[in-house]
């Protein structure tokens, strides 16, 4: 289905919950991720009140020491203006989905249609939750920062055991901004091999270059929070990627798929005619006679590589030649007795 895409191509999000708060700055922001090329856009679903207590505080590099519950409250959005957004998504043309935070989003985001729903990372080890979501029958995007391997194996069975086994996993690092030596991009390799699931990323850094070097590792999903001004006021707008950026980062994630290749070590078809004439053979050093037994000194490796190979050189050593040769020919066993 579309949000598990076949043949190594990245399933790119563009995250923009919590970088506005009118439906005219959504409108602009999905015009403007849709002109750069994603394949969907992602909002973010929650109350206040059901999401954060009164006591609960951001301690971060994005918000410095602040309330959650008043910060949440600043960006909540009516479920009016996430149907109006997410109708506006799709007549785009691209998918569109949320990440739910208490039953009640869930249930309205079922009321709007939605068909995928991602899983943040403060609910990446809440198993009643992730049950809950699992019975739905929908894919799931489970966000996997500030967890352990073995917790994302218990939220892992949790899902699974609830008959769901459409689920991707993504790495992600739960700092705002996540600095290079935090990121561990090779942790994405690690669940994959432990869970045999699809895997992907879901990026917090500054820039572009942790999703490309995630495409490289065959990232099945890349999520990057989208703003298209990211001096605004607001948590997520100095960790997200504006038009720009968002643009070289769809362009340089294909072709960072299409060098990726199909992973067998073979000849470029490129590489037909530069075969034969830079790799090396067996070459006469001097003019030789027919009837000549050759030696060591008669004979050199050198460019092109259509002739005898280097690999056959001590066979030759002591064969007969057939016909006469000159200095810098290449050999051919047809030249031999």
């Amino acid at each position: 289905m579309k949000y598990f895409p076949a043949g190594g191509r990245a399933y790119i999000v563009a995250e923009i919950g919590g970088n506005f708060t009118t439906y005219a700055e959504a409108a602009s922001l999905v015009d403007a991720a849709a002109a750069c090329g994603v394949d969907a856009i992602k909002l973010q679903t929650y109350r206040a009140e059901t999401v954060a207590s009164k006591k609960a505080m951001f301690d971060m590099e994005n918000t410095g020491v602040a309330s959650q519950f008043d910060l949440f409250k600043k960006y909540e959005i009516s479920e009016a203006l996430h149907r109006r957004i997410f109708d506006y998504i799709q007549s785009k043309g691209l998918d569109w989905f949320s990440t739910p935070s208490h039953p009640t989003d869930v249930e309205m985001l079922d009321r709007l249609g939605v068909e995928a729903y991602k899983v943040g990372s403060d609910d990446a080890v809440n198993i009643p939750f992730l049950k809950y979501l699992a019975r739905r029958g929908k894919p799931l995007f489970l966000a996997t920062g500030m967890c352990t391997l073995e917790e994302v194996g218990e939220s892992v069975a949790a899902i699974l055991g609830e008959g769901n086994s459409q689920l991707v996993l993504l790495h992600a690092v739960t700092s705002y901004p996540t600095h290079p030596q935090d990121v561990n991009l090779s942790a994405m390799k690690a669940m994959r091999e432990a869970f045999g699931l699809p895997v992907g990323y879901s990026d917090h850094t500054l820039g572009i270059t942790a999703c490309m070097a995630a495409a490289a590792l065959g990232a099945a999903v890349l999520e990057k929070h989208f703003t298209t001004d990211r001096q605004a006021d607001g948590p997520d707008h100095i960790l997200s990627a504006d038009p720009t950026q968002m643009k070289e980062l769809v362009a340089q994630v294909r072709l960072v798929e299409t060098m990726r290749g199909s992973g067998l070590k073979m000849p470029a078809a490129s590489e037909k005619t530069t075969r034969l004439n830079n790799r090396k053979s067996i070459v006469i050093t001097r003019d030789l006679p027919a009837g000549y037994r050759l030696t060591e000194a008669d004979i050199a490796v050198k460019r092109p590589g259509y002739g005898i190979a280097p690999r056959h050189l001590e066979l030759l050593i002591g064969r007969t030649l057939n016909r006469s040769v000159a200095a810098d020919q290449v050999l051919s066993w047809g030249d031999l007795q």
